[in-house]
Order: C-alpha cells, then sequence, then structure tokens
C-alpha cells in the first residue's frame, strides 16, 4: 500500500520506486482498518488464536479485511498487516529488485532507542509499532554527481533517510537526517479556541508529507537541494545536498 510513487531509469529500464506508508482506506463509509484482536480467526488456520490476539501479543497489531478470508465463510484465514514500513525498488513488470526491509526500524532505533517509533503529535515511544511504524511516505529521486539517490521521509518519527540507488539490486544506505527536537512538545495546543492545536516551532520539523529534489541546474544557489513540507508542524525545510568523494 504504497503512498508516494517515482521512477527513474537504470541502463534503459525504467524502475519504480515506492514508499510503502500502508496507505489505507478509511473513511466514513468504509474503512478495511482492523485490530488483529478484533478479527474472527480461522480455528484450523490459527488454533493458538488466544494466545495471537492478546493485546501484550499481537492483538494490537493493525491489519486490512479486503484480503485474509480465502474461502469466503466469514473468518479470516491469513493475515495481512498495514505497511511494510520500508522502499522498495520493482521493474514494470512487477519484479522486486530490492525492498529495504526493516531498516528504518532498525536505523531509528540505533538513532533514537527514547523515542522509538514515536508519533508525529506526540513523544512517547513505541506508540506506532502497532500500527504502520515510521510510515516511509514522501519520496524523490535525484540525480546528483552522476549517482541516483533517493529521498524517503519518514511520516510519523520524521526525518529523512537517503539511499544511493545507482544499483537497483543493491543501494547503500547513506545518511538519515532528522530535524526533530523529542525535549519539546509536538504541539502547543489549542491557544485561541479555535479548535486547532498550534505546532510547536522548537520542536523542530515533524510529519514530512512531500520532498521535492532541485538539481544543481535550477537550484538558486547552485547546488542540488531537497524541499520538504511537513504536514504536522506545518514548515517547509530545505537541505543542501553536500556530496563526499568516496
Amino acid at each position: 500500500m504504497p503512498d508516494t510513487i517515482s521512477t527513474y531509469s537504470f541502463q534503459g529500464q525504467t524502475l519504480i520506486v515506492t514508499a510503502n506508508e500502508g496507505d489505507t482506506r478509511d473513511y466514513d463509509g468504509f474503512s478495511e482498518e482492523e485490530r488483529m484482536g478484533d478479527l474472527t480467526l480461522d480455528a484450523t488456520a490459527f488454533p493458538d488464536a488466544a494466545t495471537l490476539q492478546a493485546d501484550e501479543n499481537l492483538g494490537r497489531l493493525l491489519t486490512t479485511t479486503a484480503n485474509g478470508d480465502t474461502d469466503n465463510d466469514g473468518d479470516v484465514d491469513e493475515l495481512f498487516s498495514i505497511g511494510a514500513r520500508s522502499f522498495t525498488i520493482w521493474d514494470t513488470s512487477g519484479t522486486v529488485l530490492f525492498d529495504s526491509g526493516n531498516d528504518f526500524e532498525r536505523i531509528t532505533a540505533q538513532r533514537l532507542p527514547n523515542n522509538f517509533n514515536a508519533d508525529n503529535d506526540e513523544n512517547d515511544a513505541d506508540t506506532r509499532s502497532d500500527a504502520k511504524g515510521p510510515e516511509p511516505e514522501a519520496l524523490a529521486i535525484g540525480e546528483i554527481g552522476g549517482a541516483t539517490f533517493a529521498f524517503i521521509g519518514l511520516e510519523r518519527v520524521s526525518g529523512v533517510m537517503v539511499y544511493n540507488i545507482s544499483n537497483p539490486q543493491s543501494p547503500r544506505f547513506i545518511e538519515y537526517t532528522l530535524d526533530r527536537d523529542f525535549s519539546e512538545a509536538p504541539s502547543l495546543g489549542d491557544n485561541d479556541a479555535d479548535g486547532v492545536d498550534e505546532s510547536n516551532p522548537a520542536a523542530g520539523d515533524i510529519g514530512p508529507e512531500s520532498i521535492v529534489f532541485i538539481p544543481a541546474a535550477e537550484s538558486p544557489n547552485g547546488n542540488a537541494l531537497i524541499a520538504i513540507g511537513n504536514e504536522v508542524s506545518g514548515s517547509t525545510a530545505i537541505y543542501q545536498i553536500n556530496v563526499v568523494q568516496e
């Protein structure tokens, strides 16, 4: 269930890059979201259903009801959780050339042990682990110095992952950059009684929703840039890309 999808060329082929947020259909008239603990599980497929569905195990895991009832008898035979929490490179026939797997959660757990899988409106750790994790949402592809890079914004914990995807079968993690101060509350509350919480500028840039790559040839300072629209903080951030020769 990707959110942002982009493409780039490699050896004459068009490749597709997806940010696998888990962008479900969740509307007033229809929602496919359901906690695993609220599903009716097939007794044969899940003889240990009671254990699995306990909140301390997988009961809080967010799943989709659009798939899973393979024999159409009203119960769930296979579980489909939401959000791969990764980015993927595909060819145009749908073959996966690369998937980042658990990179984003592994990296953020190392960098932010006290705020792992925090939400974008609160700083407590682990509040998004049972949903879509860091939610890779924003995505931009850019070429710099003959190399191709992917910039992936994490909507919940925030920040941007940077990968060199010049070789689509062996991308390299380059950097995780984050401008969020977890010592500050993301919101100042509803200070003017208009029903809308005001963001806290001291908390930094939170909730990247979109990223635009600006090549050096189009940049006002002659360097490649990315511009990031941050949904929760209501801010726009511009980063200059500095390439270090290896």
